[in-house]
C-alpha cells in the first residue's frame, strides 16, 4: 500500500467522527505503526493543511472542526511533481500571461503552501527559468476561456471575427472542433456555418464570443487532419505541390534535426548538402520560412515557388541599391 493509500485509509477513519480516535485503536486495531502513524499524522497537518488535532478529552484524534468532517484537497504530490507543475505553471505565466490566471491562482496558492513545508523553495522557479521570447506580439485572448469551453463542450458559439488581411469584422455561427498553439499564437478549428465549410481563425483577432447554447457540428478527426493539417504550416488546404529545398552543407547540420512537416521526405546528397522535400497548399508562411535561411537554402522546386522566391530576393536587394540608408537619429552611448 503506497503511503497516499495509507493516508486516505487514515483520513477516512478520521472524517465525520465527533469523538476521538485513540492512539492504540490505531495501532492496535487498523494495523499503523508507530512510526507510519507519526508520519502520516504530521503529513495531515503540515502538508495538506488538515485541522488535526490530539484532544483528550475526547478520546484522541479528530478533526476540529464543527461536524468532525474535513475535505482533503486533491493535492498529493511528490516534491518531484511539485517541481514539475510548479515549472508548467510557470511556463503558462510566461508564454501566454493572464490566460488562465483566475483559476490557476487558487491552484498556485495551494503549491506554494505546500513547497514551502516541503522546504522546496517558493518562487524558485521564476528565478531559475528564464523564458526569452522573440519578436513576441502583445495578444488578446480574452475570449479564449469561452472559445477553449466550447471546444471541450462541443457547442456552438456566435464570434465576432475580424480579417487582418481585409481590414474587416465579420459575425459568424462556428463549431469549435479543436485548439492549435502553433508559433506562439492560439488557433482554432471550426466549422463556420455561414460558409459551409472547416476554417481556421486566429483566437486573438475574436473580438466576441457568445455561447449559443447550441451543439456542434461534429467533423471527423480524419477529415480535420486532411483538410486542415495535411499541407505546411497553419494556412488551410490539401497539398497542391511539394517544395523540394536544398540547404547548404552548414546549415543541413541544423535543419537535419527539424520537423517541417509529418510527411516531408529527406536526403543528404553527395556534396553534403541536405535535401527536403515538403507538401505545401499556401506558399506565404513556406516563403518566410524558406527566406530567413537567405543564401543558405535553394528552391530546386516547383519553378512557381523558386521564382517567388527570386521575386522576394530581388525587391530586398533593390531596396539596398538605391542608395545609401539615412543615418540613424539615435546615436550609441559609446564608452
Amino acid at each position: 500500500m503506497s503511503k497516499f493509500d495509507e493516508l486516505y485509509r487514515l483520513h477516512r477513519l478520521l472524517d465525520g467522527r465527533r469523538t476521538g480516535l485513540p492512539r492504540s485503536v490505531l495501532i492496535g486495531e487498523h494495523g499503523f505503526s508507530r512510526s507510519t502513524l507519526a508520519r502520516l499524522i504530521a503529513d495531515l497537518r503540515d502538508r495538506l493543511g488538515a485541522p488535526l488535532i490530539h484532544d483528550s478529552e475526547r478520546g484522541g484524534y479528530r478533526y476540529d472542526t464543527a461536524d468532525g468532517s474535513h475535505a482533503l484537497p486533491g493535492l498529493w504530490f511528490t516534491p518531484a511533481e511539485l517541481h514539475a507543475l510548479v515549472t508548467l505553471k510557470h511556463l503558462l505565466a510566461n508564454l501566454e500571461p493572464g490566460l488562465l490566471d483566475d483559476h490557476l491562482r487558487p491552484l498556485q496558492a495551494r503549491i506554494d503552501k505546500l513547497l514551502g513545508s516541503n522546504h522546496l523553495g517558493v518562487g524558485e522557479a521564476a528565478q531559475r527559468i528564464r523564458i526569452l521570447a522573440a519578436a513576441a506580439r502583445q495578444k488578446n485572448l480574452r475570449h479564449f476561456q469561452t472559445v477553449a469551453g466550447a471546444v471541450l463542450q462541443r457547442r456552438r458559439i456566435k464570434i465576432d471575427y475580424f480579417n487582418r488581411e481585409r481590414d474587416e469584422t465579420s459575425t459568424r455561427e462556428i463549431s469549435p472542433q479543436r485548439l492549435a498553439h502553433y508559433r506562439d499564437n492560439w488557433y482554432l478549428d471550426a466549422w463556420c456555418h455561414g460558409k459551409k465549410g472547416l476554417r481556421i481563425f486566429a483566437v486573438e483577432c475574436i473580438r466576441a464570443a457568445t455561447p449559443l447554447g447550441k451543439a456542434a457540428k461534429a467533423i471527423a478527426e480524419s477529415t480535420l487532419n486532411r483538410e486542415l493539417a495535411s499541407a505546411y504550416g497553419i494556412f488551410a488546404g490539401l497539398p497542391v505541390a511539394t517544395a523540394v529545398l536544398r540547404f547548404t552543407p552548414k546549415r543541413a547540420r541544423w535543419v537535419a534535426d527539424e520537423i517541417w512537416h509529418p510527411r516531408q521526405q529527406s536526403r543528404w546528397l553527395e556534396d553534403g548538402r541536405y535535401e527536403l522535400a515538403v507538401p505545401y497548399s499556401d506558399d506565404r508562411e513556406l516563403l518566410m520560412d524558406i527566406l530567413k535561411y537567405g543564401a543558405e537554402v535553394e528552391v530546386v522546386a516547383p519553378e512557381v515557388l523558386r521564382e517567388a522566391v527570386r521575386n522576394q530576393l530581388d525587391v530586398a536587394a533593390g531596396q539596398y541599391r538605391r542608395g545609401e540608408a539615412p543615418g540613424s537619429e539615435i546615436e550609441p552611448d559609446g564608452e
